[in-house]
């Protein structure tokens, strides 16, 4: 079998939770590089974006009924949401460095790698 079609039968059978924590690995590493990099600001926009856009579908996720999680699990994962969505302004706007975001990314991280 070819990398390629091992990694597309790898990709299909991960599960949602696997999904999601290689999604933040994805983002927070290119986040972070982008950061060490140098590059502030608006010149972050795409590492931002994306992480936006991730924070995003995982609030969407919770708000839909029959979503499997638990209420305060649900609700705490949409105040996080809230809350990126507000601090990315700033860092876009120069107020604030992005570690913060950085280390919820993390924190995300680390919970969904538990049993």
């Amino acid at each position: 079998m070819s990398l390629a079609a091992y990694q597309r039968v790898a990709h299909i059978a991960e599960t949602p939770r696997r999904t999601e924590q290689r999604l933040f690995s994805e983002i927070t590493g290119a986040l972070g590089a982008a950061w060490e990099g140098g590059r502030r600001g608006c010149a972050l926009m795409p590492e931002l974006h994306r992480n936006r856009e991730l924070w995003s579908a995982l609030s969407a996720d919770c708000g839909t009924p029959g979503n499997g999680l638990p209420d305060g699990l649900r609700a705490s994962i949409i105040s996080l949401a809230l809350w990126v969505d507000r601090f990315t302004s700033d860092v876009v706007a120069g107020r604030e460095p992005v570690e913060p975001l950085l280390d919820v990314n993390r924190a995300m991280m680390e919970g969904l790698g538990a049993p």
